[in-house]
């Protein structure tokens, strides 16, 4: 199923989620104009989990290492890669930008895009492949979503081969089934299966990240019921 978008007004500009949207894009247009030199490029700021074990080891640099699990999140390997996650970070991120405030949605995106890469790095330590893309941090937006906004209508088109349907689903339905997915998946990885160069885990660990961050982030309880901060903390 492909989200189309929501039923869920914000009030306020999203100006974070402008800005990471533009960050992601002005850093793959460099990427396109890299040319042979782009191979270098990502093993030299994606998240190479084997550097990062050799740099603890005492084999590289700890800070240069530490400092991949936040470049990465704004490169992407393709045009259909980087779509994919601003199309979800469209969709989602306003709204949850609207929960937090504009300071807090960037920590709760940033925290959530290195838990996710943290994840990804535990379940493959020894791997040699630079991990790249925002999916880890927009995980955790969904995750975010679905703790805030369980029931909000998402206009869904539904691939019923040959045919195609466009329905409204709630949150839960929608974002349940794309966690359900990603943990089938990462599971069949860890037990050998192809992955397809995809980081299940980090959309995992960036999901249930997510539901939690959400909580520390941006709700407290008051008065029997949730609220959230930014209801009182405009930034």
């Amino acid at each position: 199923m492909i989200p189309l978008r929501d039923e869920n007004p914000s009030h306020r500009r999203p100006l974070v989620m402008r800005a990471i949207i533009s960050l992601n894009l002005a850093a793959f247009a460099y990427e396109l104009s890299l040319g042979p030199g782009l191979r270098a490029f990502f093993f030299e700021w994606g998240m190479v989990p084997a550097r990062v074990t050799w740099a603890f080891a005492g084999f590289d640099s700890p800070l240069a290492a530490s400092l991949t699990f936040v470049t990465s999140m704004f490169l992407h390997g393709g045009v259909m890669h980087l779509v994919g996650n601003l199309w979800y970070l469209w969709i989602f991120g306003d709204n949850v930008e609207d929960r937090l405030g504009h300071a807090r949605f960037l920590a709760f995106y940033l925290a959530a895009g290195v838990v996710a890469a943290l994840i990804q790095y535990a379940t493959h330590p020894e791997a040699r492949v630079p991990m790249v893309g925002a999916s880890g941090a927009i995980a955790g937006v969904l995750g975010g979503y679905l703790v805030a906004f369980p029931r909000a209508r998402i206009i869904t088109l539904l691939p019923l081969f040959p045919f195609f349907q466009v329905v409204a689903l709630p949150a839960v339905i929608v974002l349940g089934l794309w966690f359900l997915f990603q943990f089938f998946s990462g599971a069949l990885a860890l037990a050998g299966a192809p992955g397809g160069g995809i980081a299940w885990w980090a959309h995992i660990g960036g999901f249930a990240f997510g539901i939690v961050g959400m909580r520390l982030f941006g709700e407290r309880r008051r008065r029997g019921g949730w609220r959230g901060v930014a209801d009182d903390d405009r930034i």
